[in-house]
């Protein structure tokens, strides 16, 4: 399974970006994919992540309203949206999968990790 992501960049505070996961390849099960955030000099913090087989999601209370986890299964791609950004969001979004649906999101549930897409939230 590779996971590759896109639609990082450089937006003003209270802006939106929706973030894209393109998932190719095969593994056993139906794997869940999952967002992190790393902020710099920090670990990684799960966000979003919904069940590539049941479609059920899950996103982080800190978050909640804010940003918003949905799948294309034509496309195979997850998508993360973000609305109203805030300056601390800035960090590299990780998109990665992993075999078990279980909340909180701990990065040591997720085991295949695409190479993350820098957000910057600025004026």
């Amino acid at each position: 399974l590779q996971l590759v992501e896109s639609g990082g960049g450089s937006v003003e505070p209270g802006g939106s970006l929706t973030l894209s996961c393109v998932v190719s390849g095969r593994t056993a099960g139906e794997p869940v994919i999952g967002w992190f955030r790393q902020r710099p000099g920090e670990e990684r913090v799960g966000i979003s992540c919904i069940s590539t087989g049941s479609g059920r999601t899950f996103t982080a209370e800190s978050m909640e309203g804010r940003f918003s986890i949905s799948r294309d299964t034509v496309e195979n791609t997850v998508y993360l949206h973000m609305n109203s950004l805030k300056p601390e969001d800035t960090g590299v979004y990780y998109c990665a999968a992993g075999p078990f649906y279980g909340t909180p999101m701990f990065e040591s549930h997720y085991n295949i990790w695409g190479q993350g897409t820098q957000v910057t939230v600025s004026t």
